[in-house]
């Protein structure tokens, strides 16, 4: 094993029926030759046959060097080293349960091989001690790392090979998996042109911000008449998209109860990025400069009439 290759499991070979992700390393006459990504790269080989249930026009449209595949194993034959492996008998359900479960193995090495580099130790060690008697009782490593964030009980049982190494992984596992929260806006224009004007329209917002929970806190800001945003941290992408729309409800309820009051939803709840927040920022700055303008263009004029 090394820091960069190794099998993420304790079985050196994948069992026939497996499903396994691999990536395509050459295309010959006979077939497709790939490395085994989550068995320290072995090699195995997707027959011409395998590739697809239909009749193949062109090779290079159903597979291609370089690319990361789900495919069924075969045969093995541990003895010779050849394994057979097949594209044509997976299906899209097979692939996706492959990709989450090659996903999160994929997360275990990344931690255990930051671990390994900083507590120096061999990184097959860590496996053997930590990673696969985790996997063996929790049904996945990683499952199991994220547990223990807030159930140390999790590492009873387990040896770990130095101090060093238990106080790395630990310190890591909360720095790499304690959910993080998501930021989710959506943008609104509310306005009134009736008698209550602005005090309508306050009155409508504070409905959205008195939705407010510790989970999912919403907040609305004004960018410029009648533009306004509504935003909301929370741990579940899902439910902040979900409780902004019902705050938009409620604002809408309420604006339209007054003669002349109306919404329009500038941006439907999304969950944003920072550069999403920077383009809000920069029209902000923008409508602040133009209204500073306006003011002073307008003082200018009254002391010309003066």
């Amino acid at each position: 094993m090394s820091l960069t290759n190794c099998r993420f499991y304790p079985e050196k070979y994948p069992e026939v029926d497996s499903y396994v992700m691999v990536n395509v390393k050459q295309i010959a006459e006979m077939g497709a030759y790939v490395k085994l990504l989550e068995y320290d790269n072995i090699d195995g080989m997707i027959l011409l046959s395998e590739l697809s249930r239909r009749r193949i026009r062109s090779i290079q449209k159903l597979i291609r060097v370089g690319r990361n595949e789900v495919v069924v194993v075969l045969r093995v034959d541990k003895d010779k080293g050849y394994i057979d492996l097949s594209k044509r008998r997976v299906s899209a359900e097979d692939v996706v349960k492959c990709e989450e479960r090659f996903n999160k193995s994929k997360m275990v090495h990344s931690i255990l091989r930051h671990v390994a580099e900083k507590a120096k130790e061999p990184i097959e060690h860590l496996y053997e001690t930590i990673a696969w008697p985790l996997a063996k009782k929790y049904g996945h490593t990683v499952d199991a790392f994220k547990y223990s964030i807030t159930n140390p009980d999790v590492w009873e049982g387990i040896e770990f090979p130095s101090d060093a190494v238990r106080a790395e992984l630990t310190t890591y596992i909360s720095k790499r998996l304690t959910p993080q929260p998501t930021k989710v806006r959506a943008d609104v224009n509310v306005s009134c042109f009736g008698y209550e004007g602005i005090e309508a329209v306050k009155t409508a917002l504070r409905t959205a911000e008195a939705m407010n929970t510790p989970e999912t806190p919403i907040k609305v800001k004004l960018v410029s008449p009648p533009l306004y945003v509504l935003t909301s941290h929370c741990l579940d992408k899902n439910v902040g998209i979900q409780t902004l729309g019902l705050a938009i409800e409620k604002i809408k309820e309420c604006i339209e109860s007054y003669k002349g009051g109306e919404l329009k939803v500038h941006m439907a709840p999304k969950a944003v990025t920072e550069a999403d927040d920077a383009d809000l920022q920069a029209l902000m700055d923008k409508r602040e400069k133009e209204n500073a303008e306006v003011s002073g263009d307008e003082d200018e004029s009254v002391s010309e009439e003066d």
